[in-house]
């Protein structure tokens, strides 16, 4: 039987960053966030706000997967390359997944600003193990 499936629910971070979710499953999880607020001391947006957004839309996604085997996600490794950064307006991060196994889960990530620019490259492996507590 399967369990109820996990429904992303913004942290503390998230909220503060303004992150939005505009779709959500373990294969796709896509969110936007304002560059307004996240921007770094030269005026652009900070690299640690696109990697942090890219955490959250692939733990989503992995964990929404886990909670289909009564399980949680939790990240073991993240890697991202900026190729670009956002002035203005909105970025949207798109985690889609490599691989969704019953150990582990490997999602990339891409982040792109409203003109469909590819500013950040990520991939997140989170492994798959029993809720505690």
């Amino acid at each position: 039987m399967m369990n109820e499936v996990w429904k992303i629910t913004l942290g503390e971070l998230d909220k503060h960053m303004g992150v939005e979710v505009l779709e959500e499953s373990a294969e796709r999880v896509v969110a936007r966030m304002p560059v307004a607020g996240n921007r770094q001391s030269l005026g652009l947006l900070h690299g640690g706000a696109m990697a942090a957004l890219a955490e959250s839309v692939g733990s989503w996604a992995a964990l929404i997967h886990a909670s289909t085997m009564g399980k949680v996600a939790v990240g073991v490794d993240i890697n991202a390359t900026h190729h670009s950064s956002g002035k203005e307006g909105f970025v949207t991060a798109t985690a889609t997944a490599i691989r969704l196994g019953r150990t582990l889960t490997s999602h990339e990530v891409v982040v792109v600003d409203d003109a469909g620019k590819r500013l950040c490259t990520a991939r997140i492996t989170n492994a798959i193990v029993e809720k505690r507590g």
